[in-house]
């Protein structure tokens, strides 16, 4: 499993936000690239990045940022969402060197979007669905939807879309611990790897989520807890990388 730092984009600098909230925004730097350097070197195999202006706004805006971290590690995969709504959009993220590319707001929309996408750029697309109360949420996460989560991941997964992110919304930026729960029935009911996201906050949110014993979760996307302490990306990393060599996969 996977332990992803997530290094989300405003304006042009590296932020957190409660719950979502644009005006609840905790700024953590303004250099992004220098921002990946310091999780690349804590030997994350993974970036998780989020144009958070593009995800309310419908386009990219903070594409430059997510240029400059591709081209400074090549090879490295990143995934990026916020905002992407076109496949010119998603073209010029793979052209920049961006590994996959996450649809949020059109997979609840639009989904034969994702569809379309996933045959147009093969391998390369993630859908993105945050929820609350297991609903899922669009446009930056300001309107809810009446689409189920499962029942969105069991539309897509004869699609070719890679993974899903699942983001607990009530979780997201509180430090209150991962969705378990939620996040180990999607990945067992929803027929798509998943990596968690939202209230990741230290080495027993890891614990339990491996311990669940779902092969498909693929990984944790991780944000408040790296940049105020209360999780080592090294340690993490290493205790997943032990955890998963020894568990075993659940039972049916």
């Amino acid at each position: 499993m996977l332990v992803i730092p997530a290094i989300d984009l405003k304006d042009g600098t590296c932020v957190r936000l409660k719950q979502g909230r644009m005006d609840d925004a905790t700024t953590y730097g303004d250099d992004p690239v220098a921002m990946a350097a310091r999780w690349v070197e804590a030997g994350a195999r993974r970036l998780h990045l989020v144009d958070l202006n593009g995800a309310f706004e419908g386009v990219p805006v903070n594409f430059d940022a997510v240029t400059a971290i591709a081209r400074a590690y090549p090879g490295l995969p990143i995934q990026i969402g916020g905002g992407i709504r076109s496949a010119t959009t998603i073209e010029h993220y793979l052209d920049a060197g961006v590994s996959y590319v996450i649809i949020g707001t059109q997979a609840v929309k639009e989904p034969t979007f994702v569809t379309e996408m996933c045959r147009a750029f093969p391998g390369h697309v993630i859908v993105g669905l945050d929820a609350q109360d297991g609903f899922v949420a669009t446009d930056g996460w300001a309107e809810v939807s009446t689409v189920k989560a499962v029942d969105l991941a069991k539309r897509f997964a004869d699609d070719g879309v890679s993974s899903i992110v699942y983001t607990d919304i009530a979780r997201d930026g509180m430090m209150g611990g991962v969705n378990v729960e939620a996040t180990a029935e999607l990945a067992r009911e929803g027929g798509l790897p998943v990596i968690a996201s939202g209230g990741v906050t230290d080495l027993d949110d890891l614990r339990a989520l491996v311990a669940t014993g779902e092969p498909g979760i693929l990984g944790a996307i991780t944000g408040r807890a790296i940049y105020e302490g209360s999780l080592d990306v090294a340690e993490a990393q290493a205790l997943c990388d032990e955890l998963t060599s020894t568990q075993q996969p659940a039972r049916s």
